[in-house]
């Protein structure tokens, strides 16, 4: 028996979106695309599409608010909305952004 080292490679899948927080499952799309128009299942449609942040360049507080603002306009009550946005500087995103 040689020495082989068998390398797996797994992919990494997030039940959450590394932007908003949302669970990829809620997203009717399934997550968002990338420039070749692949699946992406990093981030959701809502946050993501043909491989660029649909909000552009935002601190995180400002993306925070951001989403906040869209859930109360969405049913959601402040405190909800407070209490679902803020860990998102945790998210993958936003841990290195410095924001």
């Amino acid at each position: 028996m040689a020495n082989d080292k068998t390398t797996i490679i797994m992919s990494k899948t997030n039940k959450f979106c590394q932007s908003c927080g949302m669970p990829i499952s809620k997203d009717p799309q399934g997550g968002g695309t990338n420039a070749d128009g692949t699946q992406n299942e990093t981030y959701c449609s809502y946050c993501y599409q043909n491989g660029k942040f649909t909000c552009g360049e935002m601190t995180v507080g400002e993306f925070q608010e951001f989403c906040r603002r869209k859930m109360v306009e969405n049913g959601y009550n402040r405190l909800m909305a407070w209490l679902l946005t803020r860990g998102m500087s945790r998210l993958e995103r936003w841990k290195n952004s410095g924001n």
